[in-house]
């Protein structure tokens, strides 16, 4: 799976990526919503871990833009910010699938980009072998 990590703080988002990387994830970083959106017009992506403390509402640009590239894309979201506990990233995001408090496990990351990034891939496949 390829994997698109938008998030500010390079040494950790470097972090991300070595562990889904050694669950055999191709991982692409951007720190910013602007490098993401080049990201994202390079190539595709099977989800997008977001970090959604981007400064100037980045977060929601990035995703707004990862939305309109592909509407079924998974978006992964992160955040220490107690605000969105109460389920309003669902109504932010359309392609939240996830959302993960930080500081975060590594291994539930994993998990959460595996299940619905392994779903978008499945669905993909079945939109173009049939």
């Amino acid at each position: 799976m390829q994997i698109l990590i938008v998030q500010q703080n390079r040494d950790l988002a470097g972090i991300w990526a070595g562990f889904l990387r050694r669950e055999g994830m191709s991982c692409v970083l951007a720190g910013t919503s602007a490098e993401s959106r080049t990201a994202l017009r390079r190539q595709p992506f099977d989800a997008v871990i977001l970090d959604m403390e981007l400064p100037e509402d980045g977060a929601i640009a990035v995703a707004d833009f990862a939305t309109y590239r592909n509407p079924e894309m998974p978006i992964i979201a992160v955040t220490a910010d107690s605000f969105f506990s109460d389920g309003t990233i669902f109504e932010l995001l359309p392609n939240a699938r996830g959302v993960l408090r930080a500081p975060l496990r590594l291994e539930d990351m994993a998990a959460l980009v595996e299940h619905y990034g392994g779903r978008y891939v499945e669905a993909r496949r079945a939109v173009t072998s049939g």
